[in-house]
């Protein structure tokens, strides 16, 4: 009888396209009730599905009652570009790295379905499974650092010590009583250099983020108004954060990855201000599409770049921001234009 091992999955998952593979029992693990501290703190600002999905959160058990292991997959996506902290250019746009390619939901997914596909046909008999890539209610860092794919960082990022932080997570849940591999371990050791390089010291103290500090989710999560508070620290930033990252030792050297899929679209390949200011909303709205940047939407797009151009200093950003165009409709939305009013204030003072 044919039976799926940890070792032959393992291998599998990196034939598919994957970087790392590990596996983890499906357990109740003491990091895995963090999160209702984290929730009860405040700290998940908007992102209301966070409350709505916390006991499933809990356990991944609450999602396949059958589950006796959690297979989680990651792929490195650190491509030949600097890093933000590099760019000393004010009026370079800055989007985080994960968004500068295809949208890694898609891409991952359709791997992680064939690493599933591939396990369904293997094994003799049938087997319960889902699936998550991101969006699911499973904390995924817990499972990795107890798959031994990395350890959770005092930036709360996955750390794999041969590729880093750049990686992305998704796991397979599944009622295969599969050999688990060891945790990894904490070698973070005494560094804070990712809670003194935070810009809104969003980094509260090492493994605890409060999420409305941070520029990822004032950039992303957030609908509305980003406060006046933190617009100074946005910088040039449009899509994200990496600062914590791009300062961490263990990315110093940190591999390239060579997946065309992680590559810049032309388009968010270091990209003006400017000249993202100045795209219609047809071609903003169709660079959104596919991308994982579609998460923040056109208006909140526009929000954040009308910020960082009020950060910029660079000649011609009032000039820009001044021009009325048909084309760009989301320029004029309530939103949008209180933040165009802050910029130009902001410009005019310099």
């Amino acid at each position: 009888m044919s039976r799926l091992t940890s070792a032959v999955i393992r291998q599998k998952a990196l034939e598919t396209g994957f970087d790392v593979c590990g596996i983890a029992r499906a357990e109740t693990y003491p990091e895995l009730t963090y999160l209702r501290e984290w929730l009860r703190a405040g700290y998940a600002g908007e992102m209301q599905y966070m409350h709505r999905t916390a006991e499933r959160r809990a356990d991944v058990r609450r999602l396949l009652p059958s589950a006796r292991s959690v297979i989680v997959a990651a792929s490195l996506y650190n491509v030949d570009r600097p890093y933000s902290t590099e760019i000393a250019d004010p009026g370079e746009a800055i989007v985080s790295r994960y968004a500068w390619g295809e949208d890694y939901h898609e891409v991952m997914r359709a791997r992680l379905d064939a690493l599933l596909d591939w396990m369904r046909a293997e094994h003799d008999g049938p087997f319960d499974a889902r699936a998550y890539v991101d969006t699911g209610p499973v904390q995924e860092r817990v499972y990795a650092q107890h798959a031994g794919v990395g350890w959770i960082g005092k930036n709360t990022c996955v750390i794999n010590p041969g590729l880093g932080s750049w990686i992305f997570l998704s796991e397979i849940i599944c009622s295969l009583d599969l050999e688990p591999d060891q945790a990894a371990l904490d070698q973070c050791g005494s560094c804070t250099l990712c809670l003194e390089a935070c810009p809104t010291h969003a980094i509260v103290e090492p493994w605890k983020l409060d999420a409305t500090r941070c520029l990822s989710y004032l950039t992303i999560e957030l609908r509305g108004s980003i406060p006046e508070p933190w617009r100074d620290a946005v910088g040039a930033h449009v899509y994200g954060c990496d600062i914590c990252q791009d300062v961490c030792p263990w990315n110093h050297h940190a591999p390239l990855s060579l997946d065309p899929a992680w590559l810049p679209r032309p388009a968010f390949d270091r990209p003006r201000l400017i000249a993202l200011w100045r795209r219609s909303d047809a071609e903003l709205g169709g660079l959104l599409q596919k991308s994982a940047m579609s998460r923040a939407g056109l208006e909140g797009l526009r929000r954040n770049v009308a910020v960082a151009l009020g950060n910029s200093r660079e000649t011609g950003a009032r000039g820009a921001l001044d021009e009325s165009d048909s084309e760009r409709p989301s320029a004029r939305a309530p939103l949008v234009a209180e933040h165009v009013e802050w910029a130009r204030s902001k410009l005019s003072k310099t």
